[in-house]
């Protein structure tokens, strides 16, 4: 018992409240790899005289790059905790951008985007996780906490990048970012030296015999079923994201409103982020995966029938309103069946399905504009992806739970929330 109390002393405690500030702050510098592709890609179609299509590839790269690093991290994660991923990444991000800023040609600028990608992948997944094993009974909140940390960066980075873009130009920017990047992410590694209390020994057996397991398919079935889920639902999330600034370009409203609209949209993301928190720790995950799911089709639908720019500032807004609760709640399933021991390497995966889904989201996106001249067929096939995700995410809710817990594993998880309490 004394052994299981001292093991849990940083649950849930000022210090694991701490640890999450810092991952908060590093999520939202190191989210730069995400956001800045979208605000330069009308100024590097223009110098490099491309497609649209073809300016869309160094996202679809970094989105590669950080879909594949996620599970590298996450690994790292695993294995070494949580200062090794957060060291490669800041070395990562501040050689890509400085490369960036000196490419001469679209293909090795689209390139060192995968280097970008896998900087930011060591600033979102494995701090999830790794804040997940600091919580239990506000785990729902904290997760969603620390993933808005992608969208306080997309609410800070394009209106930034977009003035220093349009003061400075596009390759200074990129180098600026870089040398940024690498000297104010590595001071915040003090905050989160120590290990996770969550992982190894009893407590975590405790756990893996204490939660319901599966929902009737084996680990590596439910693997398989949230990757396809991700895919799909990030595929029809990528459309606005990556092109509403070009969109916005070409319906005549000027590229610096499109970057306010996608500022707007991740601003409201944040708020429906966290709000998913509180409903996942009274719903369950997939639950609340299903409702925003949901909500994301709705806004897409909207974006057929209106253009103006007044209601594209309000539908943004309502997109990332809708559409924030989706990937935290990856973290949170992946923690409810699958061992802590291995949930960074689990949520690695799959954030690399649903990254993979942004890549060929913004990929497709543009090739269909090219092809059609307009966007409108490109956000009718991002609705269809996202009907394939409130699919599954249905399907697994009808689906039973799992065994009940052990008498043994009742008792001890009555005792860890009880200290954790205390």
């Amino acid at each position: 018992m004394l052994r299981f109390a001292a093991l849990h002393a940083g649950v849930e405690s000022p210090f694991a409240w701490l640890r999450l500030v810092a991952a908060v702050v590093l999520g939202t510098i190191g989210s730069v790899g995400m956001w800045s592709v979208p605000v330069v890609l009308p100024a590097v179609q223009a110098e490099f005289g491309v497609a649209r299509a073809d300016a869309s590839l160094p996202f679809t790269l970094a989105m590669i790059g950080f879909a594949c690093g996620g599970v590298v991290m996450g690994r790292l994660t695993d294995r070494f905790g949580i200062a090794a991923p957060v060291i490669c990444g800041a070395l990562a991000l501040g050689a890509g951008y400085v490369a960036a800023g000196f490419s001469h040609s679209l293909m090795l600028f689209a390139l060192v985007h995968i280097l970008i990608g896998l900087g930011s992948s060591a600033t979102f997944g494995p701090l999830i996780a790794d804040t997940s094993q600091w919580f239990t009974r506000r785990r729902g909140i904290a997760v969603a906490i620390v993933s808005s940390g992608n969208y306080f960066g997309g609410t800070i980075w394009p209106p930034v990048v977009q003035h220093f873009v349009a003061t400075e130009g596009w390759r200074d920017t990129h180098i600026g970012i870089g040398i940024f990047c690498a000297l104010t992410m590595l001071p915040f590694l003090l905050a989160l030296r120590r290990r996770s209390p969550m992982v190894g020994g009893d407590v975590a057996g405790a756990f893996i015999a204490g939660t319901p397991r599966g929902l009737g398919l084996s680990p590596d079935a439910l693997q398989a079923v949230l990757c396809l889920a991700g895919l799909s639902c990030c595929v029809a999330m990528s459309m606005p994201q990556v092109h509403i600034v070009a969109y916005c370009g070409d319906l005549g409203y000027g590229v610096a409103r499109g970057a306010e609209m996608l500022s707007l949209m991740l601003a409201f993301s944040i708020f429906s982020r966290i709000a998913s928190g509180f409903i996942a720790d009274r719903i369950g995950g997939l639950a609340t995966l299903l409702l925003s799911s949901t909500l994301q089709g709705v806004a897409l639908l909207l974006y057929l029938f209106f253009d103006g720019l007044v209601s594209l500032y309000v539908i943004s807004a309502l997109f990332g309103l809708f559409q924030g609760g989706i990937v935290p709640m990856y973290a949170i399933i992946v923690r409810q069946y699958f061992s802590p021991q291995e949930a960074a390497t689990r949520l690695g995966i799959v954030l690399m399905a649903t990254l993979f889904g942004m890549a060929l989201g913004g990929w497709m996106s543009g090739v269909i504009f090219d092809l059609t001249g307009s966007y409108e067929a490109a956000f009718a096939n991002g609705l269809i992806w996202n009907l394939v995700n409130v699919s599954i995410a249905l399907w697994l809710l009808m689906r039973p739970a799992g065994g009940p817990r052990t008498d043994e594993a009742r008792l001890l998880f009555a005792r860890h929330v009880g200290n954790a309490r205390g």
